[in-house]
């Protein structure tokens, strides 16, 4: 009886389901803000988000695919082209990856200043 359920708790932990993997969109434009690849600080680098698949292009524009790391899906991915895994911050505004590059989220420009005529 004890292997059974052994074996129960060991398949439960197996199987994931959504709702275990990221708990946020990652999905949006980044800049590169320390330790980039290729090009200046500040070098554009994009993430678009299918459920729990993640595609990526870096700021040296070299793609790759990524997925919740297995030992942290709601905290960590793991990018199998670049052997390499990353932590991204709760907000998902702060991307750091294993190597140290830190990717932060392009909010664009500021909105314009709205002067009222008296």
């Amino acid at each position: 009886m004890k292997i059974v359920s052994s074996a129960i708790a060991v398949l439960a932990v197996l199987v994931a389901t959504e709702a275990s993997g990221q708990s946020i969109n990652l999905t949006g434009a980044y800049r590169c803000a320390e330790a980039c690849r290729a090009g200046p600080v500040g070098a554009p680098a994009f993430i678009t988000q299918n459920g729990p698949d993640l595609n990526l292009l870096n700021e040296a524009g070299q793609p790759a695919r990524a997925w919740p790391d297995w030992f942290a899906p709601a905290t960590r991915i793991w990018i199998d082209a670049w052997n390499e895994g990353a932590l991204y911050s709760p907000d998902g505004m702060t991307i750091q990856f294993d190597n140290g590059t830190i990717w932060v989220r392009d909010l664009g420009p500021p909105p314009p200043v709205v002067r009222r005529r008296r």
